[in-house]
């Protein structure tokens, strides 16, 4: 698409904008004043469906009026809730219904996988991550070392992007990877870097992994509900995520894992059990013996938190009434637009850190300011104070995701128009 630099061309996008509908079905943040905020933090924290007060309040409701029933009764009964995420979480990420379950919060579901899943020995124990991960899966991957009785500062390889560079490299990953396959029990990538904003090409990885007998797993934080994924076909091993970011599940929502059937359906290596993952046919009777589960249900410790799963069902079939394909399309002209605008009317006052090609990319766009930390972060606090809301990363990084549900093209034009004026 050929952009151009004017409101009206935005509000023509707008008007065109065929999933415009959706953004109605949310509330939208106000000022004091009353006016919608422009909201491009839901790469942070997803803002909420209006249909969520309705079933959590449904849940509430049950608990008052039937007390320990309401794991049988109600439309949404809590005894098999998080079943009634399945099959739309497994359309989100490209997967047989067997083989996700919404459980727990992501680092704990990443260590419930390792658990299964790192299995070091004396020729193969190194993990690959990459450089810039997320502090969390950094401290579960240094803390799944040190329970092997191993050494990071030998069990752990780092990919990072070029001197001068944020992306990186697709070739420079799948070299270290054919370089030191045969040492690595586990590769540990994110599907998008929260800080950049880079895409991970899972399908590329996982082949490349495969073929050099390393386990392949994400941590789909920032690309789940962001990018068309197909987790079964790429033959990935596990992922895990959260859902309060893209998904709109709310602060501290229930988190997901995936784990391909080939694993679920014949699994014989060692996990940390709990009664949820055993057989619910004889879950009740209370054996001694484990007897687990067959797919990713199998990795389940407890039964879910209800008043977290319920937002997840409220955004979930949103997701299904919008469909992948077209909220990617979307994301990609909503990103692109924002993208031309920084580059045209900021120059070298900014810097575009996340890859700059569509394919590369998510819904969001990290703009480097070139100024010290304290001016960059006044420009953020001002950008705040004017009703913007977008994500601070020191020292000097705006976080901007436009979100295809509920953002709009004017809403672009006018951050863009803002930041230049405080720039």
């Amino acid at each position: 698409m050929n952009f151009e630099d004017s409101r009206d061309f935005a509000l023509r996008l707008d008007h065109q904008d065929s999933l415009s509908r959706h953004r109605g079905r949310f509330l939208m943040p106000k000022t004091q004043n009353g006016v919608e905020k422009i909201y491009f933090c839901g790469n942070s924290l997803g803002l909420q469906p209006r249909s969520t007060r309705q079933l959590i309040d449904e849940v509430r409701e049950i608990w008052a009026q039937r007390a320990v029933e309401g794991h049988f009764s109600g439309s949404h009964p809590w005894l098999p809730y998080h079943e009634f995420l399945t099959e739309k979480l497994a359309r989100v990420v490209g997967a047989a219904p067997i083989e996700v379950v919404a459980m727990n919060s992501l680092t704990v579901n990443l260590h419930l996988m390792m658990v299964s899943f790192y299995r070091p020995t004396a020729e193969r124990h190194k993990i690959l991550i990459e450089s810039q991960v997320f502090p969390s899966d950094r401290y579960a991957v240094l803390s799944q070392i040190d329970f092997h009785g191993l050494d990071p500062a030998r069990a752990l390889i780092e990919v990072s992007a070029r001197a001068g560079e944020y992306a990186v490299r697709t070739d420079d990953l799948l070299e270290l990877i054919e370089r030191e396959g045969n040492r690595i029990a586990l590769i540990l990538l994110p599907g998008v870097q929260y800080y950049t904003g880079q895409a991970f090409d899972c399908d590329v990885i996982t082949e490349a992994g495969h073929r050099n007998g390393c386990i392949v797993g994400f941590d789909l934080a920032h690309a789940v509900g962001n990018l068309p994924l197909q987790l079964h076909d790429a033959q990935v091993d596990f992922a895990v995520w959260c859902s309060y970011k893209y998904l709109n599940a709310g602060p501290g929502a229930i988190g997901g894992c995936f784990v391909h059937e080939r694993h679920g359906l014949d699994f014989r290596g060692p996990r940390f059990a709990g009664w949820w993952g055993h057989d619910k046919n004889t879950r009740f009777q209370m054996p001694d013996q484990f007897s687990v589960l067959a797919g990713a249900e199998g990795w389940q410790i407890s039964n879910p938190p209800i008043f977290s799963a319920a937002p997840l069902i409220a955004s979930l079939e949103l997701f299904d009434d919008a469909g992948m394909a077209a909220l990617r399309a979307k994301s990609e002209q909503l990103t692109g637009y924002l993208d031309f605008l920084t580059a045209s009317r900021l120059g070298n006052r900014v810097s575009i850190i996340t890859p700059r090609a569509a394919g590369d990319r998510g819904c969001q766009l990290s703009i480097m300011l070139n100024q010290n930390a304290e001016a960059s972060r006044s420009i953020h606090n001002k950008l705040m104070e004017r009703g913007i809301v977008c994500d601070w990363r020191e020292p000097n990084v705006i976080r901007v995701a436009p979100v295809p549900l509920y953002n709009q093209f004017t809403e672009v034009f006018d951050f863009v128009a803002t930041l230049e004026a405080l720039v």
